[in-house]
């Protein structure tokens, strides 16, 4: 199965630029060290977010489970980096009580 309206999913550009790809974030600088190595960078953050929507958004979803917020979908794909390199990554999404598209809640290495 595949994340519900995948192709409207919303990734915020705060979460790739400011958290996930911002080294010296508290608790988001261990992976954006990662992803910074593997040629992403802040300034660049749509290159993430393409590589997201084209590489994890249309992958099989491996869990979903319900929380007091909505549906959350977890899928487990390579990510194919700038550099050339693919590295495994989970990425977390949720569709919200009362929305019909998901959200990027987070991603990090398996």
């Amino acid at each position: 199965m595949k994340i519900p309206n995948a192709e409207n999913a919303v990734i915020a550009p705060e979460k790739l630029r400011d958290y996930l790809l911002n080294s010296a974030h508290r608790k988001g600088g261990t992976k954006a060290r990662l992803l910074l190595a593997l040629g992403y960078a802040a300034d660049d953050w749509q290159r993430l977010e393409a590589d997201l929507r084209a590489q994890h958004l249309t992958a099989e979803v491996l869990e979903e489970s319900d929380s007091d917020y909505g549906n959350c979908y977890v899928i487990v794909a390579p990510l194919t980096a700038p550099s050339g390199r693919a590295m495994p990554f989970r990425s977390v999404w949720q569709i919200d009580t009362g929305a019909d598209y998901p959200r990027l809640i987070t991603m990090y290495p398996v």
